[in-house]
């Protein structure tokens, strides 16, 4: 396997971002000391990472997020799988098909609840995106940034000993041959990367996650012995305590307002406030980053695709999984989280945040009970979340400048948020350091979306 380290002496960043690249580093250069006032709009995984990245390379480093405290979004209870060579565009040959096969199942792995004209306009330039040619640019951007971003999060892991709820190793299910000819694409470019993972049997799978049922078919199964799951909002919540040791200044409950062309580095919490003004805005707010940078003439095909999650105690451990587990066919994800498993899935577009679809939310305990009948205390306190994951059409996130002078962004990750947090982050510091970044950014910025304004 060809580790991101190897070869970071020969990448470079695209050449499409030298004119925006060159602005930032001349108000990087007007600052006497290198240190510039940097804010980050956002609390999540995203937010807390860049601004701990920032702070670390001697910025000074403001954060503003709309909740009452971070990782309240997506970062709250997400699956929390790190699996590099499973983090793949959701645009892909077949999978259209693969969709409208599942459209009127009892338990689709894809509902759809009144999308709106936005969101039909998104699935278009979504279906659009599936063509083989797009599927394998994309997902050796991701491949390239998952891997370097997994590099990332241990190194600090192991630097700042952040200690969080982890296991190791990543299995994908596959009950049918179906899901085995759909995967065959990711599965080529794994090998093409050299990423460490096999195929095996169900007696196998069974070997390593012993406690998987006898009575669900299983056909192969993928293992990823190098990844793991870990607990996405207590990493950042102790990663925000860290960054604010080091200085970083925290306002929640600060909703910012839409930033402007002729100010746009000026930062106001309501429409007649004078606002802060600072040397660099990088905004990592998930789905209101679109409308924050809409002024600036960047209209982003942002769109919420909503997933859920139940979390719940073990109720006995030789039951439960020993890590995380991926039911390929319905998309859902089982992960140990130390003495709770968590089932994640769904992708449901249209509808909001508040309302809970029943039909998603018994998708992922039948899940549960056909891999771990008995793993967890299913009939206590069990907590029920959705998140709005903002996904762009074609799969991968946008970092990097915007185009505008002092304006970054960090948006855009979908369901791969926390896979991604660490490696996104730091290269988003780089950039606004006037720093090579460690990887090639090649197709990650605006550009890919002929977006630029």
């Amino acid at each position: 396997m060809t580790k991101p380290s190897e070869k970071r002496h020969l990448e470079k960043p695209n050449d499409s971002s030298t004119a925006s690249t060159t602005d930032d580093r001349q108000i990087l250069a007007q600052n006497k000391a290198a240190r510039m006032r940097v804010a980050v709009i956002g609390a999540g995984v995203i937010g807390i990472t860049t601004a701990y990245e920032l702070i670390e390379q001697g910025h000074e480093v403001t954060v503003y997020e709309r909740s009452s405290s971070a990782a309240e979004g997506c970062s709250f209870a997400n699956a929390g799988v790190i699996s590099p060579g499973y983090v793949t565009p959701w645009a892909k040959p077949g999978m259209a098909l693969h969709v409208l096969t599942h459209f009127w199942q009892k338990h689709s792995p894809v509902r759809f609840s009144r999308p709106s004209w936005s969101e039909i306009q998104w699935l278009w330039k979504w279906w659009q995106a599936c063509d083989n040619t797009t599927f394998v640019e994309n997902r050796g951007r991701l491949l390239r940034l998952a891997t370097y971003s997994h590099e990332r999060m241990r190194l600090l892991t192991e630097r700042l000993h952040l200690q969080h709820d982890r296991s190791q190793g990543y299995l994908v299910l596959l009950r049918g041959e179906r899901e085995h000819e759909l995967i065959k694409p990711s599965l080529k470019a794994m090998i093409d990367a050299g990423l460490s993972f096999k195929l095996l049997e169900a007696a196998q799978a069974r070997q390593i996650e012993p406690a998987l049922s006898t009575e669900t078919p299983l056909a192969h199964a993928i293992h990823f012995p190098n990844d793991e799951v870990g607990n996405c909002r207590q990493l950042t919540l102790i990663l925000k305590n860290i960054a604010e040791s080091l200085g970083v200044k925290f306002h929640f409950n600060a909703e910012v307002q839409p930033l402007q062309r002729q100010e746009p580095r000026r930062i106001r919490l309501n429409p007649s406030d004078q606002g802060a003004s600072f040397d660099t805005v990088v905004v990592c707010a998930g789905l209101a980053s679109a409308p924050l940078i809409s002024p600036l003439g960047i209209q982003l095909p942002l769109a919420a695709v909503h997933g859920y999650s139940i979390s719940a105690s073990v109720r006995e451990p030789l039951d439960a999984p020993r890590s995380g587990v991926m039911d390929e066919r319905y998309k859902v994800a089982i992960s140990r989280l130390g003495q709770r498993v968590r089932v994640s899935g769904g992708a449901e577009i249209g509808g909001n945040l508040r309302q809970h679809h029943g039909a998603s939310v018994r998708t992922l305990y039948r899940v549960l009970d056909d891999w771990f009948p008995g793993a967890a205390r299913t009939q206590d306190s069990v907590q029920v979340w959705k998140g709005s994951r903002p996904m762009l059409p074609d799969g991968p996130p946008v970092i990097g400048p915007s185009g505008i002078p002092g304006v970054w962004l960090n948006l855009g990750h979908g369901s791969s948020g926390w896979a991604l947090s660490f490696g996104c982050a730091r290269a988003v510091a780089d950039q606004i350091s006037g720093r090579t970044p460690e990887i090639d950014l090649e197709g990650l910025g605006l550009e890919r979306l002929k977006l630029q304004p």
